[in-house]
């Protein structure tokens, strides 16, 4: 479907007038890892009959941009494990050679990129996000179930030798990986990246319990402090993350705090699932079925579905993690709903 069946019209703005330039498409909700804040060891994916076509996600694209989006990330579960995802990326990448489209991303966990990093790049992808919460083989096995890090790896000096920019995607787990924090962002200064912290967020049930892992990200900051001079500059790349530059190493650090700093006043953000339902907040449950309004009623049932999903867009979510044993915020993993 071409971008032509959605004019351009008023731009998407929900009820307490923030525009929504953002949009995350998870493509599909299956992954080879199981990382444990993520997923449950055993876990039911969707069948494939329920999962949206490529060029239904490039139409879906192509609607929102109409609506004034200007940068869309594909996600996952693992994006990289379903086949065609560069084809999807040329489908949506035609919109950054007319200007109607800034930015085109994609977030993995890198096993794939070895193989895929050269395609993403020649479909017009030029920057992705990479989870990696240690580079240590034994606790990457560990909080994965059974990944190889240096697949990971592999992928990343894949993706730099391709041409794309990237940055690392850390989540902070209290007892587990803190220790690597520092290490880390080291690392990825000598590498040319840039590191990204995330505090871990009550999505879907799991075999553990949160609180145990559950690392503020201000007391974080404040560790780094001790051995690095961290200077917060306005830069931001469209998502939640405050950066501030490391001045003894040049590279940027950003922080994701749900949590310990609620960043939900700029929120820009919606996502749609590889089942085609669109999200207005991973706190919530609230979505509206575009699947059905693409299929059955075409542009204008997709245009009215839109609007109603503005109307649905809540001011904030309700992440909380304050007593042990309690009920995630939403019921649905974040692979459900797309990282």
């Amino acid at each position: 479907m071409a971008g032509a069946l959605f004019p351009a019209r008023n731009t998407l703005t929900d009820g307490f007038g923030r525009r929504i330039s953002y949009l995350r498409i998870s493509v599909t909700d299956r992954c080879d890892l199981r990382c444990r804040y993520c997923m449950a060891e055993a876990m039911t994916f969707l069948p494939k009959s329920a999962v949206l076509s490529l060029e239904e996600i490039s139409a879906l694209a192509d609607a929102f941009i109409a609506r004034g989006v200007r940068k869309i990330r594909l996600t996952g579960g693992e994006p990289l494990v379903r086949r065609g995802v560069p084809d999807l990326a040329r489908m949506i990448g035609r919109h950054l050679e007319t200007g109607a489209l800034d930015e085109l991303t994609l977030t993995t966990n890198g096993t794939q990129l070895d193989r895929q990093a050269q395609a993403l790049y020649d479909a017009g992808v030029r920057r992705i996000n990479v989870s990696l919460d240690s580079r240590d083989p034994d606790r990457f096995r560990y909080i994965t179930r059974w990944g190889d890090v240096e697949k990971a790896l592999e992928g990343i000096a894949a993706a730099k030798a391709a041409g794309l920019r990237i940055k690392i995607n850390m989540v902070a787990l209290k007892d587990f990986n803190e220790d690597e924090i520092e290490p880390m962002l080291r690392w990825c200064a000598g590498e040319g990246h840039d590191l990204t912290l995330i505090e871990t967020m009550p999505l879907g049930a799991i075999d553990e319990d949160r609180v145990d892992r559950y690392l503020p990200l201000d007391k974080v900051r404040a560790a780094l402090g001790e051995n690095l001079t961290l200077t917060d500059i306005p830069e931001r790349t469209g998502g939640p993350a405050r950066y501030a530059r490391v001045e003894e190493l040049g590279n940027r650090i950003g922080f994701i705090t749900p949590l310990t700093n609620n960043f939900c006043d700029g929120c820009n953000r919606v996502r749609i699932t590889a089942s085609g339902r669109l999200y207005m907040c991973l706190g919530h449950d609230d979505r509206v079925d575009l699947r059905a309004a693409l299929r059955e009623g075409g542009p204008a049932a997709l245009d009215a579905a839109l609007d109603q999903a503005m109307a649905l867009k809540p001011l904030r979510h309700r992440f909380e993690i304050d007593k042990r044993d309690a009920a995630p915020a939403v019921g649905r993993h974040m692979s459900v709903t797309g990282g």
